[in-house]
């Protein structure tokens, strides 16, 4: 029985160790916008450079732009690339803004594992900024996805009239 409980744990802390560095993604070249951590930390405010480049989440129900409902477009808070369009906005109770589809050419994807599932992560597609994850759960009369995004990692520009 000692023998089962020891490779048991053995097998346990070999799965969990094995989160290091080495599953880490390097912001690599295919993004437009290249910058170094001290610049990033220059141009941002702490909050924005957690989320955006350290890959952090906010508080739930701390964004303000949980409550926009005015035609715009969400935007980079880093670059100020377009990402989504107030219309593909919806209200998903999480406490994050949340969308059904970016505009095109808006995001770039990646595999997250940090909490030992994978999940979809959702950068931009010009600076690789972290701005949150996509799920399957969202509306199922339009696209069925679920783009759970910080708020703080997004700015909006309301549609001039």
């Amino acid at each position: 029985m000692k023998i089962i409980t020891y490779l048991f744990l053995i097998s346990f802390f070999t799965l969990v160790s094995c989160q290091g560095n080495a599953q880490k993604k390097p912001k690599s070249e295919q993004f437009e916008i290249q910058k170094t951590d001290a610049e990033w930390k220059n141009q941002l405010t702490a909050q924005q450079y957690y989320v955006l480049i350290k890959e952090g989440t906010e508080k739930p129900f701390s964004s303000e732009l949980n409550k926009i409902k005015n035609p715009g477009t969400f935007i980079c808070a880093a670059c100020k690339h377009p990402l989504f369009k107030t219309k593909r906005k919806f209200e998903s109770g999480t406490g994050w803004p949340s969308f059904d589809k970016p505009i095109d050419g808006g995001v770039f994807y990646s595999a997250d594992n940090k909490l030992g599932y994978k999940r979809n992560e959702v950068l931009c597609a010009k600076c690789g900024g972290h701005l949150g994850h996509v799920f399957n759960d969202g509306p199922p009369e339009t696209t069925g996805k679920r783009y759970c995004l910080n708020g703080v990692a997004m700015n909006f520009i309301p549609t001039k009239k």
